[in-house]
């Protein structure tokens, strides 16, 4: 088990790495960062002047080495945009996308499981019919779109939510369900696909013959039998509930790293963009790290192999 773990560490080293000379390079592709902190009338030398301030006169090397050492003792460098060092801009930003995402986690979860089992306890019947089409259609209408007619509707015709910002429980409720809708749609087919499946079963057969209220015979007997590829499904989703956030931010403009992500690129604040981009990806990498472990903790032949 030592060495399966190990190996796994191994490997999320070796891909945090390779996500910060991708990051490193991919910053400085999008152009000088000198170019937007200087008046447009500023001089040639006031402009050099900047970029040695900022060490963006050094060779890219050298630049990714200092970059390097800085990750490695916990200095990300000062962001050009804010003037404060790059990781606490982001530690105050992450709590508020972990916020959204868990809501919309919940209701992710909690909506797509309680229509799956509605559509496989009333299969082929219209309800089954009428859940199939929308789950269909909430994995095929892209979040953005769906987030466009929540605004539409709730908030420029019927003026029941705020359409943007973070200052009550109301704003949460249009990004969260625009964030949720893909894997609510995701959950509620893979749940109906797991309940059919396990309703067809010996026991669920003869728990109803022992004459068990159907409620408890969905519920106790099928659903918990029915529950570990709907919670396989889940724990995946859980990463596109962080990093998948970026669009939704912005359109209700909440305060998080998928609103700061854009302001960085846009403003070419290179440490605050390597910032999001690393600890963001190393936060996913190790959660796919606890999660190959969980598996590896139940089933002994996958650490084997």
């Amino acid at each position: 088990m030592l060495a399966y773990v190990a190996s796994r560490l191994g490997q999320a080293a070796i891909t945090i790495l390779g996500i910060s000379v991708i990051v490193f390079a991919l910053a400085r592709l999008s152009g000088d960062a000198g170019a937007l902190l200087v008046p447009p009338e500023a001089t040639p030398q006031e402009r050099q002047d900047i970029r040695d301030a900022l060490g963006l006169d050094r060779p890219l090397p050298v630049q990714y080495g200092i970059f390097l050492k800085g990750v490695v003792t916990g200095d990300f460098g000062k962001s050009f945009r804010f003037g404060e060092p790059a990781l606490e801009v982001f530690a105050k930003r992450f709590p508020n996308t972990l916020q959204l995402a868990a809501v919309a986690a919940v209701v992710a979860l909690l909506g797509g499981v309680s229509v799956g089992v509605l559509g496989a306890t009333h299969a082929g019947g219209m309800p089954d019919r009428v859940i199939t089409i929308i789950a269909l259609l909430g994995q095929a209408v892209p979040s953005f779109l769906i987030a466009i007619f929540l605004m539409l509707i709730f908030s420029v015709n019927l003026g029941w939510l705020p359409t943007s910002g973070k200052h009550g429980t109301l704003t949460y409720i249009m990004p969260a369900v625009s964030l949720a809708w893909y894997s609510m749609a995701a959950l509620a087919r893979m749940t109906r696909s797991s309940m059919l499946d396990v309703m067809e079963t010996d026991y669920v057969r003869l728990a109803r013959l022992k004459g068990l209220p159907e409620s408890r015979v969905i519920w106790k007997h099928a659903f918990r039998n029915a529950l570990i590829p709907i919670l396989t499904l889940f724990s995946l989703q859980l990463i596109f509930f962080v990093s998948g956030s970026v669009i939704i931010e912005n359109i209700f403009a909440w305060p998080g790293i998928g609103q700061l992500t854009v302001q960085a690129i846009f403003s070419r604040d290179y440490p605050l963009v390597q910032t999001i981009v690393l600890v963001t990806s190393s936060f996913l990498v190790l959660l796919n790290v606890g999660v190959d472990l969980l598996y590896a903790f139940i089933d002994p032949r996958i650490r084997l192999t």
